[in-house]
């Protein structure tokens, strides 16, 4: 990455949430509190399906890798942003801003795949029940995920490459808690057309291609529930896809916030209240209203708590 003579030689400025000083003891508790239970929730999601043979099935072989996606994308961020919170040292190395946003980017772009992975998993299972084991084959499902992190990660080192073509001027200050890729954009010297194209074009391309997987799967399923409509089966499509549902509004409502709809003068207020809700709310929510809600997943965790107190004793 070049430099200009008159920028810092080696770091940018996080100058994080807007939160008055009084507050940051408060808010540093509920975030750690948060992120902890992002973590300890997803691992244990990951553990209960690694262990118990009845949760092999593509559906949560799909789910254990959102959830280490999840964990791995509030990581990226949150453990920088709780250090700046409270020893208040804003600084970043330009190294660790560049990895910060490649890694978000991955890991975003990994979880905007999955999602589609995990409605075409759920369209199979309710238009073609007696079809789901062939289609839905193991083979398959690998093919599914390395194809979302491959794609993810060619994405992510596609705006990383073009980044580091740029040069930056003497402000080097970031009004957000991560290396956001807009916000990194807005203080280079550089002409960022060529960038502000390939985000516009790769990147809604890879937005609404699994999004429209998304809204053609849940289509087909609504079709095919009222064909022969029924209370019974109605429910049953709601317990199975409600959760997934409720996630893909979560992440893409917290996206649109931020990229589609009109910049304000509290613009900046917006966006990271919108950011924390897809980089601290989201995850952790996933393993209440995606997995621990469960009946499978609260079956696998009855039976490893039984085999900790039996071990213990």
């Amino acid at each position: 990455m070049r430099r200009e003579n008159g920028s810092s030689a080696s770091e940018f400025l996080l100058l994080g949430l807007p939160i008055q000083p009084e507050q940051q003891g408060f808010f540093f508790f509920l975030f750690l509190a948060m992120y902890l239970t992002t973590v300890l929730g997803n691992l244990l999601i990951i553990l209960l399906i690694s262990l118990d043979h009845r949760l092999h099935t593509p559906m949560y072989f799909f789910l254990s890798h959102l959830a280490f996606s999840d964990v791995s994308l509030s990581s990226v961020t949150v453990p920088k942003m709780l250090r700046n919170m409270h020893i208040q040292r804003l600084a970043i190395s330009y190294e660790g801003c560049i990895s910060q946003m490649y890694f978000f980017l991955l890991f975003v772009c990994v979880d905007n795949f999955l999602l589609a992975v995990m409605a075409y998993d759920r369209y199979v299972a309710i238009c073609h029940p007696l079809h789901y084991t062939i289609i839905m084959r193991g083979e398959l499902c690998v093919i599914l995920v390395a194809c979302s992190w491959f794609f993810s990660g060619v994405h992510a080192l596609l705006h990383t490459l073009l980044l580091s073509c740029l040069s930056f001027c003497a402000d080097h200050t970031i009004p957000h808690f991560f290396c956001d890729l807009n916000e990194l954009l807005r203080l280079t010297c550089s002409d960022t057309s060529l960038n502000e194209l390939v985000i516009f074009t790769e990147g809604g391309v890879l937005t609404l291609l699994p999004l429209s997987a998304i809204l053609g799967s849940y289509v087909c399923i609504g079709a095919t529930v009222l064909k022969v409509p029924s209370m019974k089966k109605i429910g049953k499509v709601l317990s199975t896809c409600g959760s997934h549902l409720f996630l893909v509004f979560l992440y893409y409502g917290t996206l649109a916030i931020i990229y589609f709809f009109p910049s304000s003068g509290n613009s900046t207020v917006k966006d990271a209240v919108a950011s924390v809700m897809y980089v601290v709310v989201t995850p952790m929510l996933n393993p209440f209203i995606y997995s621990l809600r469960n009946r499978d997943m609260q079956l696998a965790l009855q039976v490893l708590c039984r085999k900790v107190v039996i071990f213990a004793e």
